[in-house]
């Protein structure tokens, strides 16, 4: 079965969660699917992929390739309206430059916005896109 593209993400983060309801109001269409790290479907596609259960990323899948870090958000950035897919052109960047600033903000995401003790629940509007 072919579920497109699918985001995986921190469902207990606030930052995370903001960055997909952005996500959610820019596509170009409805192009991405979306599951929590900590949700069922989250964990087995993370070992199907191989990847840690911890993963401290983003992680796009699509066409059955895994994306991480700047990869899988750069990389989501291509189906958002304009200006954001423009920000694709960031890929000439050398990945280790762009996965360092990647990761400062991962790890400090709680910082900024918090965390909360569960994942979210989705509106009813979009709730048919999320696999948890």
């Amino acid at each position: 079965m072919n579920l497109g593209a699918i985001i995986l993400f921190d469902g207990v983060c606030n930052f995370c969660n903001k960055s997909i309801q952005y996500i959610i109001k820019r596509e170009s269409y409805d192009y991405f699917k979306f599951a929590s790290l900590q949700g069922e479907v989250g964990q087995t596609l993370l070992k199907k992929h191989q990847l840690p259960w911890d993963v401290d990323s983003f992680v796009l899948i699509k066409d059955d390739r895994v994306f991480l870090k700047s990869d899988a958000t750069l990389r989501i950035c291509r189906h958002l309206k304009c200006p954001w897919k423009l920000l694709t052109i960031l890929l000439i960047i050398p990945k280790p430059i762009r996965n360092a600033v990647y990761s400062i903000i991962a790890k400090n995401r709680y910082k900024f916005l918090g965390k909360r003790d569960s994942c979210a629940i989705p509106s009813r509007e979009i709730r048919s896109r999320f696999l948890d």
